[in-house]
Formats: structure tokens, sequence, C-alpha cells
């Protein structure tokens, strides 16, 4: 065997409130691609990319589950298998943000501790935003670190997936 170790395949779940920008968020990271129409996921859509980490790499199979203000059981079956998951609010609209953080609980509940990365979408529209500073500096006592995203100008998409995908290999 050479130098490369195998390719890893990780199930990646995209979850949050309806249109948080979870479908543009997988379309920006595996096409690099941005559409001003919105689109609306029924059930699950399934895309993959290809992450280099290293000398190895790692496919991402993201599943971009529909979105919606209460995650159901059934969508809850969905996270089952996967590796890690994408939490999405949309920071011009406060109520996702709780809907997200309800949803990181009902995973850990369920399956446990998995490793996932918290986006704050829409960061090229800051100005309308509703999320509150002080709310931000409060999310690490709740084990959560949020970063910034605009599926927009592509701002933190590719680092928080390659991020993921680090913290899914160790």
């Amino acid at each position: 065997m050479t130098g490369t170790q195998p390719n890893l395949q990780k199930k990646i779940c995209m979850l949050g409130s309806f249109g948080v920008g979870k479908t543009s968020l997988v379309r920006r990271f595996v096409e690099s691609v941005f559409s001003e129409t919105y689109l609306t996921t029924v059930g699950v859509k399934i895309d993959k990319k290809i992450v280099a980490l290293g000398d190895r790499t790692m496919t991402l199979i993201l599943w971009d589950v529909a979105g919606e203000d209460d995650i159901s059981p059934l969508k809850m079956s969905y996270v089952r298998g996967a590796a890690g998951y994408v939490l999405v609010a949309d920071g011009t609209r406060q109520p996702t943000l709780d809907v997200a953080l309800s949803i990181r609980q009902r995973i850990e509940a369920e399956y446990g501790a998995l490793p996932f990365v918290l986006l704050l979408n829409k960061s090229d529209l800051r100005e309308q935003w509703q999320i509150a500073p002080q709310t931000l500096e409060e999310l690490p006592s709740k084990g959560c670190t949020a970063r910034l995203s605009s599926a927009r100008t592509g701002e933190g998409v590719e680092q928080a997936f390659r991020d993921l995908a680090l913290a899914i290999s160790r």
C-alpha cells in the first residue's frame, strides 16, 4: 500500500428550520454556486463531496433534511447512522436558533454526542439580524460555538464542513 489511506465515507445531516439555507449551503459547498431561487426540500436530498484531510480523503454524504419548526420522529430517524451533523440557523430570524438548539438536544438524547457545527447563516445580511450579540455570547455555555456563514458569498462554508470532517476523523 502506498502512503495514502483508503477513502472514508461519512454521513452528515443538514438540520434546521425551513428557509435557513441548508440546501443553499450544500450547493455552495458541493457545486460552488448560489441561486436566488428558493427550492423547498421534500423529505431528504442526498449529495456528496470528497474532502482532502492530509494523506487521506473523506467522502461526505450530505443528507439535506427538509426543514421544519419541530423535527418529527420520522426526521429524527434520518440522523441514524450519521457521523455528524450541521445545525443551521438564520441570523435574520431568532426562532430558528431556538429550533436548532432544540434539535441538538433531541439528537443527543437519542443518539448521544455526535460531532456537529452550528452555522448562523445569512451573514451577508448582518444589518437585518435578529439574534442578539448576548445570545451568541451565551452559546459556549450551552456547549455550542456558532460560526457565521453565507451561502450567497461562501463565507465560512468550506471551513465549516472541513472542520466537521476533521472532528469526525479523530
